[in-house]
């Protein structure tokens, strides 16, 4: 055996790169075509019934407004209800038929079977579900002193969209409904400070990756990975959109608009309505796979370079920059201040 994939080692990568080439150009015009036979007959949300998660901020809120303009009925569910009710009004304002908003907690199958239940029995069905919980953070990882934190990184990225699904799977295959998932670049793309954050959201797309298998076309699953949408990532903060109990309250009321953010959100709704397996914004990203899969040692000289010139870190208050001039035992200190994605 061990012959035999030396043998393989040796012939099926030129053979596949070959391959790949003559096929591509074919390839490239077939998807040309699907595209535009999609933008075409692409789905009328016009009274199509849309649940989003993490609707209070962010990437949320701004899908919110995309699919209120394709006059959909739309379910808000956020943790923060009382950011809910203005964006409702907004909602209608763009054309939404009916808003209803919902408190819950994404990570609580409980709260997710309720939401998805109440929709359900007040609209009859649901056509689109739109996993838009996100929680993010831009600290090394050796920096954290309290790995309390960690779990819910996992909670909200990962179990924050699964239980969603679950739930809803059984009425979006009675109306051959969609899931749409925000993902990130960081899935597959080693961006320094962002570890947690990236294990999560690749475990994220490799589980829709595998449904969309299982589900074959009677579920239609929206993929869509973005890059850097904003500029507030910075000093080692934790990043959030929407998610699980989280005990920390400052500056949670911050806003997060700005063209990025819109525009990726415009990107979700209308790939999601074409049909499109995958959304990526912006697309430039791409060629970094190449990279990734046929030099990633240019990646990693690339980051080495980065951050070749930063000062030599410190440990900090569980990851969010604040320095200490000792290193101390880990501890529950007060916790990090909060930033919108």
């Amino acid at each position: 055996m061990d012959w035999l994939n030396s043998l393989l080692n040796l012939i099926v990568p030129p053979a596949g790169l070959i391959m790949l080439a003559f096929s591509w150009p074919t390839l490239f015009f077939l998807h040309a075509c699907e595209w535009l036979f999609r933008t075409l007959y692409r789905e009328d949300m016009d009274g199509k019934v849309v649940l989003i998660t993490g609707a209070s901020s962010a990437i949320g809120e701004q899908i919110v407004y995309e699919y209120a303009r394709r006059r959909a009925n739309l379910v808000l569910v956020a943790r923060r209800e009382n950011r809910l009710w203005g964006i409702r009004d907004n909602a209608r304002l763009l054309g939404a038929r009916q808003v209803l908003i919902m408190a819950a907690d994404v990570v609580k199958l409980d709260d997710c079977r309720k939401f998805v239940g109440d929709a359900v029995s007040f609209f009859g069905h649901l056509d689109h579900l739109v996993n838009a919980a996100s929680l993010g953070h831009t600290f090394f990882f050796e920096e954290a002193t309290d790995a309390s934190v960690f779990p819910h990184l996992m909670d909200i990225n990962f179990w924050g969209n699964v239980y969603p699904s679950f739930v809803a799977l059984p009425h979006l295959r009675r109306s051959h409904g969609r899931i749409v998932v925000n993902a990130s670049v960081d899935s597959w793309l080693p961006l320094p400070r962002m570890s947690l954050y990236a294990a999560a959201k690749a475990a994220l797309v490799n589980f829709y990756e595998t449904l969309r298998y299982e589900v074959k076309d009677e579920i239609g699953i929206t993929v869509a990975t973005h890059g850097w949408v904003g500029s507030d990532m910075i000093g080692g903060r934790f990043l959030l959109e929407e998610g699980a109990e989280m005990q920390w309250k400052e500056e949670r009321e911050a806003s997060f608009a700005g063209g990025q953010v819109e525009e990726f959100a415009r990107s979700i709704v209308a790939g999601a309505c074409r049909g499109d397996a995958n959304v990526r914004f912006p697309s430039w990203y791409d060629i970094f796979q190449l990279y990734r899969v046929f030099a990633p040692d240019v990646l990693s000289w690339t980051f080495r370079l980065l951050f070749a010139a930063q000062p030599t870190r410190k440990t900090s208050a569980i990851g969010v920059g604040t320095k200490r001039e000792e290193p101390t035992t880990i501890t529950h200190s007060s916790p990090p201040p909060l930033k919108i994605e």
